[in-house]
């Protein structure tokens, strides 16, 4: 009589070592191989070396301490379009996550109106979130803006002392004239419509707004309406702007 034989279980990918501690937040590749080099990584009690491969099956320490193993975090930066709507919620049509489509669960960092076009994170890294929007770590904002009609120099000064909107002053900012109706803010702090809150309150109506940096990563090269992860040295520089790598 025959008897069905059941495949055996594929093996688990493996990943370097390096790349483990990058997946889960921890520290950069260069971080993590300095560790390595300096004996303080063990793989299932092993002291690890450079260009070693691990999988769930292993059991990773860094200083004695074992690291689980976790969902990988993703970060990716995406050129938003003007009438994509940022928004997690599926019914509602051009949302952010059906535009890019990811095959993992995604979620933005922050907000950029319908109206609005530029560069917004993307994560599956939760406690990034409100390290990155928190306004008192500042965390830089850019953006260039037309309004309807040309500006005097009172309103670039304005803009950078602060404007009353929603009952208090915003933040003073970065102001830098372009052209006669455009101009170039920098701000850290990201109240709800806060640019076009401000224009409006001196007088003007913003008829474009495109973000063009958020912290150190910037959009150049990216086209609208694409995405791609974050660099090795943008996605270190990240983790290291919230505190997440020694120095």
């Amino acid at each position: 009589m025959s008897r069905d034989v059941q495949p055996a279980p594929s093996p688990s990918p493996s990943i370097r070592i390096n790349k483990f501690f990058t997946e889960h937040g921890i520290c950069s590749r260069r971080e993590a191989d300095h560790r390595v080099e300096a004996g303080r990584v063990t793989i299932n009690g092993v002291v690890a070396t450079l260009g070693d491969r691990v999988s769930r099956a292993d059991v990773i320490a860094c200083d004695g301490a074992t690291i689980p193993w976790g969902q990988a975090f993703i970060y990716i930066k995406y050129h938003k379009p003007v009438g994509v709507t940022t928004t997690s919620e599926s019914h509602v049509p051009r949302n952010i996550i059906a535009e890019i489509g990811h095959s993992e669960r995604i979620f933005p960092i922050g907000r950029l109106d319908k109206d609005s076009s530029g560069l917004i994170l993307l994560t599956n890294d939760g406690n990034i979130v409100n390290e990155i929007l928190r306004v008192e770590f500042g965390h830089e904002r850019e953006y260039v803006v037309d309004v309807d009609r040309p500006f005097d120099e009172a309103f670039l000064t304005n803009m950078a002392a602060g404007v009353v909107i929603l009952g208090s002053k915003t933040r003073p900012c970065r102001m830098e004239r372009v052209r006669p109706n455009r101009f170039r803010i920098i701000l850290t702090e990201g109240r709800n419509r806060q640019i076009r809150r401000m224009c409006q309150a001196l007088g003007y109506r913003v008829t474009a707004l495109h973000r063009v940096r958020i912290m150190h990563i910037g959009i150049t090269g990216l086209g609208p309406g694409s995405w791609k992860e974050l660099s090795s040295e943008e996605r270190a520089e990240l983790l290291r702007a919230v505190g997440r790598v020694p120095g």
